[in-house]
């Protein structure tokens, strides 16, 4: 049986005592555990779900900003949910849940079809190198499935600061009959520490957003 190309890998980061703590004391309250039962909004709000939210600092405040809507961040490093989840606990935001698992199996077997207002993928690993290009998340299966998730309207927000994965998803998204071209994403992306260093470093950032027919 083939195994199927993964687009992350498990980084053994360091775990504060703090993020420690989250995921033993937190991630029970506000973390979804990965099953069959699909993902749903108990008021009928606007579902919204982000792609390797990171440290959690863009997920945190958008959904702080858009308490209209219900947000699902999508991580796999430790670290990471564990710096989410304080800062869920800290802002008392009740409209952000966490999700421990790979992305994609979540959208397969987790969200109904046609029940996404949004997407968020901020800063996915680019893979730089040529030959890891086919580890990148943005592949045309990937955007078929998000094509089928997302509801008539819903938005595709994705940011690099990698040029060619920027031509990529563009290329990829642009040839999808389902998506055409937005100006106007869900919400407003804030600016990171991770983007600011990358500016520094020269790295132009790019906005791709994508609205579904």
């Amino acid at each position: 049986m083939n195994r199927p190309i993964r687009s992350f890998v498990l980084r053994q980061g360091r775990t504060t005592p703090a993020q420690s703590r989250a995921l033993e004391e937190l991630l029970p309250r506000y973390g979804i555990a990965f099953s069959d039962q699909k993902i749903s909004s108990a008021r009928n709000a606007p579902l919204v779900i982000e792609i390797g939210s990171g440290m959690g600092e863009t997920t945190a405040e958008i959904a702080s900003q858009h308490p209209e809507a219900d947000f699902v961040a999508i991580e796999v490093h430790g670290p990471g949910i564990g710096a989410l989840l304080n800062k869920i606990n800290a802002m008392e935001l009740k409209n952000l849940r966490v999700v421990r698992h790979d992305a994609v199996e979540v959208l397969e077997r987790m969200v109904a079809d046609g029940s996404l207002a949004a997407l968020h993928l901020f800063f996915p690993d680019p893979w730089p190198k040529k030959r890891h290009h086919k580890r990148r998340l943005v592949q045309p299966g990937f955007v078929s499935l998000v094509a089928r998730k997302l509801r008539g309207g819903g938005i595709v927000h994705a940011a690099t600061d990698w040029a060619d994965y920027a031509e990529q998803i563009a290329a990829v998204f642009s040839a999808n009959a389902s998506f055409a071209k937005s100006e106007g994403g869900y919400a407003s992306r804030p600016t990171t520490k991770f983007e600011k260093r990358g500016r520094r470093l020269g790295n132009p950032v790019r906005d791709l957003v994508f609205v579904r027919k």
